[in-house]
């Protein structure tokens, strides 16, 4: 068996725009799908599964740890985000195909289940740093309460929300007041059986961060995700010593290379690879099993695509240190029309699949019907002028 044709199709979602991976084999009725999607990085990282089109052609997809090697120790200079995505894309096509080609879904190929639901938690979005200081202000932290209530009666036994107002060193007493406010009102609305975490987005340095961990330590976070940028693990390793509830990082992290540094310096509790960013399933496999050594949980990130979806489950069946994986089910009503998938979603969780692969199929006429449009940074466009922080 060969590869015979690697190919791209982009479906804009709004919010962002999904990158698949096609891999045609000189099999009949043979190919596979994988995600590629990586915000605000559409055209480049098509580019680059574009440039690793030559390395793959011929080669036979079943030797996929060969194929990975190829294209990341190949092109000499290391491919970063945008060629990881890449790879990451080829990798899940790969494993769909060798799924196919044996009859059973990738999961089994991956070691097996390890449980029967894999548990799921929804964003509920936030982080305007203008509504810490809008005159109404006041009412803004119990719309976080209210969307939450939305959320946990679908089923969900956990949210993540972004509520620390962004800075360049350290806050106001109204930012923590309006993030204490916040989580106090979800808190009470949604009761101690449903879990909150706080997605920080990397947007603080550590004292404010740690004050901020602080302030919502009594209403027990699950964790409290990027406190502070991803290029300093020192940084990161203080505020997780000093931090009296659980650190999660890792969705800009790439290869087990990256997350090496995290957990030789005790960075944090909990990692969150990006399956679609981090070098595809395998590499995350890896990733989970050197922080299983140091007893860390993985919470894989993933705010992209139905297959993406597709892949994260299978991760997560196979996986012993997984513990929630995060979903967008609810960015366009269409999501199921592009992507059929045999993917079981009972109140919050997911159920096994016995479907070949990954379990998925891409209507590309439905696909078709969604073009690729240039995503725009609202908060950095709206504020750049008056020499506000950027919100990223």
């Amino acid at each position: 068996m060969k590869i015979t044709a690697l190919k791209t199709v982009v479906v804009n979602a709004e919010m962002r725009n999904w990158v698949f991976v096609k891999i045609e084999t000189d099999q009949p009725g043979l190919y596979g799908w994988g995600e590629a999607s990586l915000e605000w990085k559409t055209r480049a990282v098509v580019g680059a599964i574009g440039d690793f089109e030559t390395m793959l052609l011929g080669q036979d997809p079943t030797r996929i740890e060969h194929i990975f090697q190829t294209l990341y120790r190949h092109s000499f200079w290391r491919v970063g985000a945008i060629g990881l995505s890449a790879i990451s894309g080829i990798d899940q096509a790969l494993w769909d195909i060798r799924g196919k080609t044996l009859g059973v879904p990738v999961f089994e190929l991956l070691g097996g289940r390890v449980r029967d639901r894999v548990r799921m938690y929804t964003h509920l979005g936030g982080g305007d740093m203008r509504a810490v200081y809008d005159t109404h202000h006041s009412e803004n932290p119990r719309l976080f309460a209210d969307k939450a209530v939305e959320v946990v009666k679908l089923g969900y036994t956990a949210v993540k929300v972004l509520i620390t107002p962004p800075t360049e060193t350290l806050n106001s007493i109204a930012a923590y007041k309006y993030a204490e406010q916040a989580m106090q009102a979800m808190r009470e609305a949604v009761g101690e059986d449903v879990d909150i975490m706080v997605d920080c987005h990397g947007r603080h340095a550590p004292a404010n961060a740690l004050e901020f961990c602080r302030v919502l330590a009594p209403f027990r976070p699950y964790f409290v995700e990027e406190p502070v940028p991803p290029e300093n693990v020192d940084a990161l390793a203080d505020v997780r010593r000093a931090s009296p509830v659980p650190i999660a990082t890792g969705e800009r992290l790439l290869t087990r290379f990256d997350f090496r540094t995290i957990f030789e310096k005790h960075a944090c509790d909990i990692i969150q690879p990006d399956l679609c960013h981090c070098g595809g399933l395998w590499e995350a496999k890896k990733i989970a099993a050197m922080a299983e050594t140091y007893y860390l949980g993985v919470a894989p990130h993933n705010p992209l695509g139905p297959i993406a979806n597709a892949a994260a489950l299978h991760f997560a069946f196979s996986t012993p240190n997984f513990l929630i994986q995060e979903d967008m089910l609810g960015d366009v009503p269409w999501r199921w029309d592009v992507v059929q998938s045999h993917l079981v979603n009972e109140r919050g969780f997911w159920q096994p699949t016995s479907v070949p692969g990954l379990g998925i199929e891409v209507n590309e006429a439905e696909a078709a019907k969604h073009p690729f449009k240039q995503e725009i940074i609202h908060s950095l466009t709206a504020r750049a002028h008056d020499g506000a922080v950027l919100d990223w």
